[in-house]
């Protein structure tokens, strides 16, 4: 049976990912850093698909923690086929009050971690028969910038780099590609107010915020296009028409 590892994996954008993934028939290590009882329950919904799961807690900004998440998770499933580095956080904060300790921890995160756990990966998905693929998450603000988090955006636009260049070093064996989300609907975007909301919305013209689910939709498109790597596929309902 396949395997995957998602990052980040007890809610939102990664959680709809890792249930995408045992519905298409993968066993998933669920990851997180803090929410442990989330994690679990979504590991419960892999294996109520029929696949197994594992949760296991590590800071992936920390390469030894990411080293160790790949190790269970191959230990566990025999193998490791499919990363989707999805862990992230957010800040909205001016530059002119931005710490650089804010600055650097949100590049640790967002960029960091996806070089630590695709790194660590490296010899596993060589070794894979399933053509191995590395899945970024990204962010519509890696193209368009925004004005209260710099930090976020910069990283976001790291991390369409670093797809690009590890497309190039992993090709032909290994596949990396990333996925570029618009506004989507999660807990991290509940405190929107109306105003906001509607503001927002005048931006999109399917007129509706995205879901988890459309995202989880794009990666396992980008998991299965065999002939396709180093791209950033935008999903952001019309937003940033290019």
């Amino acid at each position: 049976m396949p395997a995957a590892l998602v990052t980040g994996s007890s809610r939102g954008l990664g959680r709809a990912t890792a249930i995408r993934f045992a519905a298409d028939g993968y066993n998933v290590a669920v990851n997180y850093h803090t929410s442990d009882e989330q994690a679990e329950a979504v590991a419960d919904i892999v294996r109520e698909h029929g696949q197994e799961a594992i949760v296991v807690g590590a800071d992936v900004s920390e390469p030894d923690e990411a080293a160790g998440l790949v190790e269970q998770t191959v230990e566990s499933f025999g193998g490791l086929d499919h990363i989707v580095n999805n862990a992230g956080i957010d800040q909205h904060v001016y530059t002119e009050n931005l710490s650089p300790a804010d600055f650097d921890n949100v590049m640790d995160v967002n960029v960091n971690s996806a070089f630590n756990v695709t790194k660590a990966a490296l010899s596993h998905l060589n070794a894979s028969d399933d053509d191995p693929s590395v899945t970024n998450i990204s962010s519509i603000l890696a193209h368009t910038g925004a004005p209260i988090e710099c930090h976020y955006a910069a990283s976001k636009g790291a991390l369409v780099t670093l797809t690009r260049t590890h497309a190039r070093d992993f090709a032909p064996d290994i596949r990396v590609n990333a996925v570029a989300p618009g506004h989507i609907e999660t807990d991290m975007t509940a405190d929107r107010t109306e105003e906001e909301k509607s503001k927002e919305l005048a931006e999109i013209p399917v007129e509706r915020y995205g879901q988890p689910e459309d995202i989880a939709e794009a990666v396992a498109y980008l998991r299965d296009a065999t002939f396709v790597t180093g791209e950033t596929l935008n999903v952001n309902g019309g937003e940033d028409m290019r």
